[in-house]
């Protein structure tokens, strides 16, 4: 192991060194002792004041070199309760017609026309809230982790109350907004947060931003942003309590079981209560997802477990404290592992109720963070299951200018059901410290990972920590990264995601962009990908190396191929088609080679595409993939699409051949900005299965829904019902 943490010492040591930022002037926000209203109008005085206007927006995309070529002008202002921002978007002529995919909240996409503001206010250049608007008054907002380096980093989840207007005039759309101070958390007393806007114009297929940003990064960095000042210290933000309680009324049937469940009310909530200036604790009794859209399903031709994110609203705000631990197949903390059991009757996963949890987290200070959070699941007599105490904590430090280290413990009790209410059983934990350090240069060239976990479990386990080191350079048009992983053989986190132990895995990768200045293309360029696992048992299990191109148009339309050769040792015996066939023996290696593609078209357009596929060789056979999406707009009122997966699999004997096919049919129709209908219908013939899933949103409030959600799964065959769920659910956002 020592050679290991030589090798990350190493990376460490060159990632220290940072490069310095830029400074551009502010915008000071307007002191007003006069009531706003919010209508779109900006009649006020503060509005009709030609100085103090933010301006000369630059380009994003396709370049940024040159002014954007739409005008954008934003003003900030501010009383003792709001914050407040009046926006004037023009258009090069007369326009009656935006892009807008849907009426619903929290509106995402390159193809939607909308206005984004980003506050820092705490200006750590990490992280950060993001407000949107579009041009028929959808309201959008979010939490931005990690620098905003990647489009994940952008948490839609997070909801709150604030107030918007937008108007549409001939040559120009208007927005005005309101956000309470009691909905964000700054510093008492602060007198200049960060901040960027940025703007999307479908007309142009034109990204613009107030803070220039290199076109290599993410519209969403938090690094690029500006100072916002304002002319006296900030007051307390007040209270911020809010209660979101609910009340459901469900039945279900389980055919294959032969169980049934009667029609019956349940009842619980949320609570979110501001504590201090900076933290926030979050409540949950009870809680219901029945509302939550069901995972898409893929077609499954790895032999590991497949990752699906986390949907439950609950887990996803402040996400990044506990989610970003460790890598994507290395994740320490896995939140759906939280609500899910092993049915010892049949041997499958299942729901297992929640019964209550809580979470704190947010700012301790202007450097350090904090997230805890603990969930307990109910006992499950009928089918086997015990109950579980999961108990979360993170605390992390920001050092130098934007990079912080973090230190993480993840525990797991089982409870007693002989002993009985909250006994825990001896020896039934799994525990797992971890320390994670993440760089972030000023300039957002230089970024990496660096940790080393270890689980904690009863008996005498060797080999049970994971390290991992990367760092990545990126600059206008060059880009390379390396990283490397070690996993124990007995590593086992079993609140978290790996898939696999008992590895080391090196990956090195580099890529190079070309930006034509005349033509349809943005930018084009070649890249190669390469990652090799191995351990001192077998040694090399997998290969993979890439070379692939991109190409990327003005229109937002991409197209990615690669060229692969892989190389894979099976240490257990695999049936290629997951199928039942007869699978492949252990100890067979197998080196392949096969065309892959990747293509995008505009999505600006009423009908787009979004493909990948792969051709060529497979295990000791041969494969023909493909799996997309083709989606239909109908403006703002209905998205129509169709997901498709097909896989042509032609393997010798005595394995089988197979052609697996995944069709998932969608309707998303917008009645009015509050009442909303979409239906999902999923064949899967590798699982034998049809799932149909529709749900009617009603939003009677202010974030505050009626759903009626009804899901059915049948035997593609004969239609037979598998099992089948109707519930209907009513919540409430009230603030106290």
């Amino acid at each position: 192991m020592k050679r290991h943490l030589v090798f990350v010492a190493v990376m460490v040591f060159f990632a220290c060194f940072h490069v310095g930022g830029q400074s551009l002037p502010g915008l000071e926000a307007a002191k007003v002792d006069y009531p706003i209203t919010i209508d779109g109008e900006l009649d006020e005085a503060v509005w009709l004041d030609d100085e103090g206007w933010a301006m000369d927006f630059v380009q994003f995309f396709p370049s940024d070199t040159s002014l954007s070529t739409v005008k954008t002008f934003i003003r900030v202002a501010y009383d003792a309760k709001f914050l407040y921002i009046g926006a004037v978007m023009y258009n090069r002529g007369p326009r009656e017609y935006y892009v807008s995919t849907s009426l619903r909240r929290d509106f995402r996409g390159n193809q939607n026309d909308g206005l984004s503001i980003m506050l820092d206010t705490f200006n750590d250049r990490t992280n950060a809230y993001l407000f949107g608007i579009n041009p028929y008054g959808v309201q959008r907002e979010a939490m931005l982790g990690n620098g905003g380096l990647q489009s994940a980093d952008l948490n839609l989840a997070w909801d709150n109350k604030w107030l918007s207007a937008a108007k549409i005039h001939d040559d120009r759309w208007v927005a005005e907004i309101a956000i309470p101070f009691s909905t964000l958390r700054y510093k008492e007393g602060s007198t200049n947060w960060n901040v960027n806007f940025y703007r999307i114009d479908s007309e142009y297929a034109e990204k613009s931003t107030w803070t220039p940003i290199p076109k290599n990064f993410n519209v969403t960095h938090v690094a690029f942003t500006r100072k916002l000042l304002f002319p006296e210290p900030l007051p307390k933000a007040g209270a911020n309590v809010s209660l979101i309680p609910y009340t459901a009324l469900g039945a279900s049937q389980n055919t294959l079981e032969g169980i049934s469940d009667p029609l019956r009310p349940t009842v619980g909530g949320d609570a979110k209560i501001g504590v201090g200036p900076a933290l926030n604790l979050d409540l949950t009794f009870n809680p219901d997802f029945s509302q939550v859209e069901v995972d898409e399903q893929v077609t499954n031709l790895d032999r590991f477990e497949i990752f699906f994110p986390e949907r439950r609203q609950f887990f996803l705000e402040n996400a990044d404290l506990f989610a970003d631990f460790g890598t994507d197949r290395i994740r320490p903390f896995f939140s759906r592992r939280i609500g899910v059991d092993r049915d010892e009757n049949t041997g499958q996963n299942v729901q297992n109720q929640i019964l209550y949890g809580a979470r704190l987290s947010g700012k301790l200070t202007d450097d350090w963070r904090i997230g805890t959070m603990n969930m307990q699941t109910a006992n499950d007599p009928l089918r086997g299951i015990e109950g579980k105490n999961f108990a979360v904590a993170a605390l992390q430090r920001k050092i130098f200018n934007r990079s912080n280290v973090g230190l993480m413990v993840v525990n797991r009790e089982s409870m007693d059901t002989e002993k009985g209410g909250l006994a825990m059983k001896n020896g039934a934990h799994n525990r797992l410290l971890g320390l994670d350090y993440n760089l972030f240069s000023a300039d957002n060239r230089w970024s990496g990972k660096f940790f080393y976990h270890k689980t904690f479990e009863d008996g005498d386990h060797q080999d049970t920590g994971t390290g991992h080191a990367s760092l990545t350079f990126m600059d206008t048009h060059f880009a390379a990264g390396l990283s490397y992983s070690y996993v124990g053989e007995s590593y086992n986190p079993v609140v978290g995601y790996t898939p696999r132990v008992d590895y080391q895995r090196i990956a090195p990768e580099v890529a190079y962009l070309f930006f034509p200045n005349t033509g349809n293309v943005n930018r084009h360029g070649p890249g190669f990908k390469s990652e090799t696992l191995w351990n001192e048992r077998l040694g090399v299990t997998d290969e993979l190396h890439s070379f692939l191109y991109l190409i990327r148009f003005h229109s937002h339309a991409e197209m990615t191929f690669t060229l692969n050769n892989q190389y894979t040792y099976l240490f257990f015996p695999f049936d290629p088609t997951r199928m039942g066939g007869e699978p492949l023996a252990e100890g067979t290696a197998y080196r392949t080679n096969f065309l892959g593609f990747d293509i995008r078209t505009n999505p600006i357009n009423a009908f787009s595409l979004r493909g990948i596929g792969q051709i060529g060789q497979y295990y000791n056979g041969n494969m023909g993939s493909f799996s997309g999406t083709l989606q239909w707009r109908l403006g703002y009122l209905a998205n129509i699409s169709m997901n498709v997966s097909y896989s042509r699999i032609r393997l010798p004997e005595p394995q089988e051949d197979a052609d697996l096919l995944l069709l998932g049919p969608r309707v998303d129709l917008t009645f009015t900005r509050n009442l909303f209908w979409t239906t999902f219908v999923q064949y899967n013939n590798q699982i034998d299965n049809i799932n149909v899933n529709t749900r009617l949103q009603w939003r009677y409030a202010p974030v505050s829904d009626l759903f009626m959600v009804y899901t059915d799964n049948y035997f593609p065959g004969t239609f037979a019902s598998k099992q089948r769920a109707l519930v209907m659910k009513l919540n409430y956002w009230l603030n106290l």
